[in-house]
């Protein structure tokens, strides 16, 4: 079986309300490429990949000529032939090479008639479970409604998703407030939810200082991890020695020389696994493996999907022993998706692992063309960027963070 063409189409698929994150904003919409890869037996496979609200479609029309006559079945090569380590010093294709590793993933189980999962030595759950994903919102420009500022409208919204949904973990994305409004915020979360546990995300946000005086202040809480406390290796090596809470990570350890760092200095003890970030799902089971080893937990990360990407999550979480945590997902903040029969359903917090052949999905081709002419219409925007903030640039740390009095709406038509 040969590669015969690769086609991507970029959509962007609207959100309840706009999601803030301490390097800007989601503009109430995700901006996600979607890709489809033809072979010469007739079967088509299915990738996906953000962009920070930009199209990737070039990207992925630039790799035509290195895949176009390829076997599918062929990843090892695949992956040399995209992400070569000396031609990635000028060319960093790792995501991109993730989304064509689905697609082609999705060929080899349609072609023999077995889940993805069934590649990788058969699943050891049947279903994934999730946490709630808390996010600060600004409130949805058409309604009025969705917005998550103040403490009170935090905690309604987490009890609302547990009730809908059934999460029983429950992950606030913060670094947009002060650190003390923002410990106010986790607290009453705490006080609401005394049976589930808590991971708290401020996207590397914080000085040292001000995540040592965080940490300490909830470490008597049912902390599953505090997340991406600092930015750099060094910093969270000094939180890691002072904190009893245990640390994750998503940005200082997302390749292999990075977790053989982590092994022998350790700095973290959860890493998250995104199977955009690693490349593939392959890298992502290798690395758990690795983790398992050397006795550091795993996690399944969430970069902002649509089906197609969720699918992944949902296969690479069914084949790790090691998975203890609750894996994160934007997913429940989408009003729709571009799969055949609309958005996977949660049950008791979770979803189950599809069990058709290949990544057990298919596309919806009218909703793919109706996302695709809405991203025609509206364009990208700038991922971190605060359309509430127009003059701000994030730091890291950060000194200048927005505040939770302010509750102007901001117009979100113009990137």
């Amino acid at each position: 079986m040969k590669i015969t063409d690769i086609r991507a189409t970029t959509v962007t698929v609207p959100l309840e309300a706009p999601l803030r994150h301490s390097n800007g904003a989601h503009w109430g919409r995700f901006v996600r490429t979607v890709v489809e890869v033809e072979t010469d037996g007739g079967i088509t496979g299915l990738g996906e990949m953000g962009g920070g609200g930009e199209s990737a479609a070039l990207a992925f029309a630039g790799l035509k000529t290195y895949l176009v006559g390829h076997d599918p079945f062929d990843l090892n090569r695949m992956r040399y032939a995209i992400c070569n380590p000396t031609a990635s010093l000028y060319n960093n294709r790792t995501q991109l090479h993730a989304a064509l590793e689905f697609a082609c993933l999705d060929i080899v189980g349609k072609k023999l008639g077995v889940p993805v999962y069934q590649l990788f030595g058969g699943r050891v759950r049947d279903e994934i479970k999730f946490a709630s994903y808390l996010f600060y919102r600004y409130p949805d420009p058409k309604s009025g409604n969705g917005e998550v500022r103040t403490i009170e409208q935090l905690v309604e919204h987490a009890k609302a998703l547990k009730a809908k949904h059934g999460f029983t973990t429950h992950k606030l994305k913060a670094g947009v407030f002060h650190p003390d409004y923002e410990l106010e915020c986790y607290l009453a979360l705490a006080a609401a939810f005394p049976d589930d546990t808590l991971r708290y995300d401020p996207n590397c946000a914080l000085s040292v200082e001000q995540a040592l005086r965080f940490g300490h202040a909830i470490s008597g809480l049912r902390n599953d991890y505090f997340e991406d406390a600092t930015w750099g290796f060094s910093g969270m090596r000094r939180l890691w020695e002072k904190l009893s809470t245990p640390l994750a990570t998503n940005t200082i350890v997302i390749d292999f020389e990075q977790l053989a760092t982590n092994v022998r200095d350790p700095a973290v003890d959860v890493i998250l696994l995104d199977t955009t970030f690693w490349g593939g799902i392959r890298a992502c089971i290798r690395a758990a493996q690795i983790c398992e080893a050397f006795g550091l937990s795993v996690a399944v990360h969430s970069s902002g999907e649509l089906g197609i990407q969720l699918a992944t999550m949902l296969h690479l979480g069914a084949v790790l022993p090691n998975l203890v945590f609750a894996a994160d997902a934007h997913y429940h903040h989408l009003l729709d998706d571009v799969i055949a029969g609309g958005k996977m359903g949660y049950a008791d917090g979770c979803i189950p692992v599809p069990n058709g052949p290949g990544l057990g999905i298919e596309l919806d081709r009218e909703k793919l063309g109706t996302y695709a002419e809405l991203y025609r219409t509206l364009g990208g925007y700038p991922y971190d960027r605060d359309p509430g903030r127009p003059q701000w640039y994030p730091l890291l740390p950060n000194t200048d963070f927005a505040d939770p009095r302010d509750a102007r709406a901001p117009d979100f038509r113009t990137p």
